[in-house]
């Protein structure tokens, strides 16, 4: 009787952790990724490069399990529609038919705001592809303006700036789960890259935060983050 009572108690626990992981999947956040915009004029950037960093991100944000993540198939002509990009926002009079058409809860809003490439000399030596070997190093930083609209109230949810930074050390881009493809392929392996992979990391570590997460420590982070940006912005500005 015993042994049938245990054997009944793990059986229980074990159907009610599989409710509990399929209740998990299913309220994960349905995110959309609309095309990338460009305000930096980067030169990177050229045709087809805001639906490969899209594409690049969509694929970051499905690789964590935190998330679900509408085919692009599914959003593009809904969201050239709304003009999502130039706007910020879905009309509420439509909102409710964009979730509805696109099955995605949020739409995810980037734009490329700045981008910066600086080569230094250290002393001798050779640069190839903007990589440095002894003489050269070449840095570079990438700032994209995140917006998250919820797709069925069509009001911006989250708002963030996020900086991504490559060659002057502290980041391991080793943990990259995508890669590069389309118009963007010819980059992987050179500074703006890297910088690129930094900021679609970060961007997918800070969304987990603030959606999933929601923990004050991570948040915590993330505001001191954006509080040491805007005082370095603020620095800059010359009145």
């Amino acid at each position: 009787m015993k042994q049938l009572l245990n054997a009944s108690s793990r059986a229980l626990m074990a159907t009610t952790l599989l409710l509990f992981s399929v209740q998990a999947l299913a309220d994960r956040p349905v995110l959309g990724v609309a095309e990338f915009k460009n305000e930096s004029g980067a030169g990177w950037w050229g045709g087809g490069v805001g639906w490969d960093l899209s594409g690049m991100l969509a694929n970051e944000l499905a690789s964590t399990g935190a998330f679900r993540v509408v085919e692009r198939s599914n959003l593009e002509s809904v969201l050239n529609e709304q003009d999502l990009g130039a706007s910020g926002r879905v009309r509420p009079d439509t909102a409710a038919r964009i979730g509805e058409l696109t099955g995605a809860g949020y739409i995810v809003l980037g734009t490329v705001s700045s981008y910066d490439e600086q080569t230094k000399s250290t002393g001798g030596g050779i640069s190839f592809r903007g990589i440095g070997i002894g003489g050269r190093k070449t840095e570079a930083y990438v700032a994209i303006d995140l917006r998250v609209v919820d797709a069925n109230s069509g009001e911006i949810e989250f708002v963030r700036t996020i900086e991504g930074r490559a060659g002057g050390g502290g980041m391991n881009l080793s943990a990259y789960r995508g890669g590069f493809g389309g118009n963007l392929s010819n980059y992987e392996d050179t500074p703006a890259g890297e910088a690129i992979r930094a900021a679609l990391m970060e961007i997918t570590d800070y969304l987990e935060c603030a959606m999933v997460t929601q923990s004050r420590r991570c948040l915590a982070k993330y505001d001191e983050r954006e509080d040491t940006r805007r005082e370095r912005t603020r620095s800059k500005l010359r009145f």
